[in-house]
């Protein structure tokens, strides 16, 4: 994002038809029961692709920290890393409703706060506060994603675990008793 001009209204108006687009996706495929792996394993992909290079840009601005910034990324990174795993072991993670609260408290935020910077800085305490939602719910819906997936692993390795079977041996006149009737 450039500054100066109608820059501003620019780079809003890419950046939410880019995530009005990655939403209607996601809904038609549901629709028209057209979900994919692929499908599943790229959204997300497209979604951090998007909302970190916007983060990423608000803090070369100077209107994030980065280290908010840090931690939104560093989850997206942990959560993709995760999913790999999962996928790995023959599981799928899709998005949970914490982590699709967190992408809509992402796409408000940049925007309000892409719109503070000359535009509307009345906007800028709304975009402080979407700006920690945003780290909260990044933070809650990564744990979820963890808990989740680790309870789900858990409930396979009982499933696999072998059983114990204790054959007990007889004793000695059972024994001798099985002998002499073989005979």
């Amino acid at each position: 994002m450039t500054r100066g001009g109608n820059m501003d209204l620019w780079a809003v108006g890419v950046f939410l038809i880019a995530a009005v687009t990655d939403l209607l996706d996601g809904y038609l495929a549901r629709k028209r029961g057209q979900i994919t792996t692929l499908g599943i394993l790229l959204d997300p992909i497209a979604d951090k692709l998007l909302t970190s290079a916007a983060f990423i840009s608000l803090t070369w601005l100077h209107l994030v920290p980065a280290w908010m910034v840090v931690v939104i990324v560093g989850r997206e990174f942990a959560v993709s890393g995760l999913r790999s795993i999962a996928s790995a072991e023959g599981f799928l993670v899709e998005a949970s409703d914490l982590g699709k609260t967190k992408m809509v408290f992402q796409v408000v935020a940049i925007t309000v706060i892409i719109l503070q910077d000359h535009r509307f800085p009345a906007l800028q305490p709304l975009g402080q506060v979407l700006l920690w939602m945003v780290v909260l719910f990044a933070v809650a819906s990564a744990l979820q994603y963890f808990w989740n997936f680790w309870k789900s692993l858990d409930e396979r390795v009982k499933r696999r675990a072998p059983r114990r079977v204790v054959v007990m041996e007889p004793d000695e006149k059972e024994q001798e008793e099985k002998d002499v009737a073989a005979h």
